[in-house]
C-alpha cells in the first residue's frame, strides 16, 4: 500500500491542529474546505518554478528512466450527481454525470498541478487546449527550464511533459509514436515514454483506493465536488509530504488497477504538428536508443509487452 498505516492518525493530527473548530468539532461545510486548500496548498503543492520543475525532472531521470520529464499529464472522470438543468453537457461515454480531473503529477506520484471541473463529456486531448495549463504554456507565463544537453550526450533538448496518444504532440509535450509505424527503435522509445507516463494513472489509482467518496457519485453541488477533489488532490500530497511512498517500484504501478473505467475517453484531437515538435520527439527517441540514454533492461522489456 502506498500510503503508510499511520496516514490516517497523521493527517487528522495535522488538520485538527490548523482548521478543526476546537469547541464543536466540526471539520464540514465550504469554509473548512476552502480553508484547507487556502492554508496548505502554497506548502504541500507548490507554484511551479524553474527550479521545481527541475527538481521533478532529476527525479523522473533516477526513478523512471525519461530525461527532461517536468510531469505526466492524464485526466479522470469524477462521477457527480446530475446537476440541475444541465442538460448532456456533464454526461460522458460510460454513462454517467461526471466532471474532469486534469492532473499533472510528478516522478513521486504527487500532483504538481490540477484543473478541475470541466464537462465530464470532453475527452483528455480535446480538453487540453482549454485548459489553464496548455494556456499557460502556449502564453509562456509558465516559465520551464532552459533547454539542456541531456546527460553523456551532445543533444540538446527542452524540458517535457509526457501524455497519452491522445495529447497534441508539441515541443513541450510528447507522446508515443503511432503503432502502425512502429519498428524496434521506436517500440522502446514508446515504453519508456509510457513507463514514465504512467505515475499519473498510479496516482489516480491510488486515491480512488483510498478516498472512497470517488467509488460513487458526489452528491453535492459541482463547485462543492471540485473543492472536494480539489481537497482529495491536496491530502494526497500531504500525506506523501508526512510519510513518503512505502516501498514503491515501477512494478506497483503496473500492478495497481489504474484502468477502473473512469479515465477519460483518448479521443485523439487533430492538431498540426509542427516539424519542431516532430524533432523534439525524434531527438529523444534517438537519445533512449543510444548508449548514453539506453538502459540495461529496456531490450527484455519489449519483449514482454510485444
Amino acid at each position: 500500500m502506498p500510503y503508510g498505516p499511520l496516514y490516517r492518525h497523521n493527517i487528522w493530527t495535522a488538520l485538527q491542529a490548523q482548521h478543526m473548530d476546537r469547541s464543536t468539532g466540526t471539520t464540514y461545510g465550504p469554509l473548512y474546505r476552502h480553508n484547507i486548500w487556502t492554508a496548505l496548498q502554497a506548502q504541500h503543492m507548490l507554484s511551479s518554478t524553474e527550479e521545481i520543475f527541475q527538481e521533478i525532472a532529476k527525479d523522473f531521470n533516477i526513478r523512471w528512466n525519461f530525461p527532461n520529464c517536468v510531469g505526466s499529464i492524464d485526466g479522470k472522470h469524477i462521477r457527480i450527481k446530475c446537476p440541475p438543468n444541465s442538460g448532456s453537457h456533464y454526461f460522458n461515454y460510460k454513462p454517467y454525470h461526471c466532471i474532469v480531473l486534469q492532473a499533472v503529477v510528478g516522478a513521486n506520484l504527487k500532483f504538481v498541478t490540477v484543473d478541475i471541473g470541466a464537462y465530464g463529456k470532453q475527452s483528455d486531448g480535446g480538453l487540453f487546449p482549454y485548459s489553464a495549463l496548455y494556456q499557460s504554456l502556449e502564453t509562456r507565463s509558465l516559465k520551464l527550464p532552459e533547454d539542456t544537453v541531456l546527460p553523456n550526450s551532445e543533444i540538446t533538448l527542452p524540458y517535457v511533459f509526457v501524455g497519452d496518444e491522445a495529447y497534441p504532440l508539441t515541443t513541450y509535450l510528447m507522446k508515443p509514436y503511432k503503432r502502425r509505424t512502429l519498428d524496434r527503435s521506436k517500440t522502446i522509445f514508446n515504453y519508456r515514454l509510457s513507463r514514465a507516463r504512467r505515475v499519473v494513472e498510479c496516482t489516480f489509482g491510488i486515491c480512488a483506493s483510498e478516498w472512497r467518496i470517488l467509488d460513487k457519485a458526489i452528491e453535492a453541488k459541482v463547485g462543492t465536488a471540485v473543492e472536494i477533489v480539489k481537497c482529495i488532490a491536496l491530502l494526497h500530497n500531504i500525506i506523501i509530504d508526512v510519510e513518503g511512498l512505502h516501498d514503491l517500484s515501477s512494478n506497483d504501478c503496473s500492478s495497481l488497477d489504474t484502468n477502473d473505467g473512469s479515465q477519460l475517453k483518448k479521443s485523439r484531437i487533430h492538431n498540426s504538428v509542427t516539424a519542431s515538435a516532430k524533432q523534439t520527439r525524434d531527438l529523444f527517441f534517438k537519445y533512449l536508443n543510444s548508449p548514453a540514454g539506453s538502459v540495461l533492461w529496456q531490450e527484455e522489456a519489449i519483449r514482454d509487452v510485444q
